[in-house]
């Protein structure tokens, strides 16, 4: 098998609009804020774009078909059991994540001191080391619904390869390494 028929790439993006709390939800952490982000979920902006981005990669849709926001049973739901469960979908599909590179826009609350914790969080829920993780942090620099502090949003690029031995430049790896 080529390896190219071993590797896939997906892409997942979300945004929420804030709303009235006293805190959010970004990459699975808990973050005490003086307003929330709406949704029909918990509104975490950075697990629903890794959703996106692994169901993309798969080929298996998107969140929105897994889990509809007109369901009343995905009302509230946590998004790291969204996760969770799609991670289940495509480790049964035989595939598994190679590494999750992440972007949260913000312009407040500032990111950069939760950045370790989400990434650690974000390696629990997929099952995967955190070192597999990468977390980056973007201000709007004033602009856009972003800049002006409007909303949040959050963009996941996925790799992910099927579990199998591959064969690599004359040399066979086995994929279980990555994982």
């Amino acid at each position: 098998m080529n390896i190219i028929d071993q590797l896939r790439i997906g892409i997942g993006h979300d945004t929420h609009c804030f709303g009235l709390g006293s805190f959010l939800m970004i990459g699975g952490v808990r973050i005490e804020y003086s307003r929330c982000l709406l949704g029909h979920s918990d509104a975490d902006v950075l697990l629903h774009a890794i959703s996106d981005a692994l169901l993309g990669a798969a080929g298996l849709g998107d969140i929105g078909e897994m889990f509809a926001d007109t369901d009343p049973a995905n009302r509230n739901i946590d998004s790291a059991k969204i996760l969770k469960s799609i991670c289940e979908k495509i480790y049964a599909e035989n595939w598994m994540i190679v590494n999750l590179d992440t972007i949260i826009f913000a312009e407040k609350p500032k990111i950069s001191p939760y950045k370790e914790q989400i990434k650690n969080r974000i390696a629990e829920i997929t099952g995967i080391d955190s070192f597999r993780v990468n977390v980056k942090a973007k201000t709007g620099e004033k602009v856009g619904i972003i800049g002006r502090e409007e909303a949040i949003s959050a963009e996941c690029a996925a790799l992910i390869c099927k579990k199998k031995l591959l064969y690599i430049s004359g040399i066979f790896v086995t994929a279980l390494y990555f994982r």
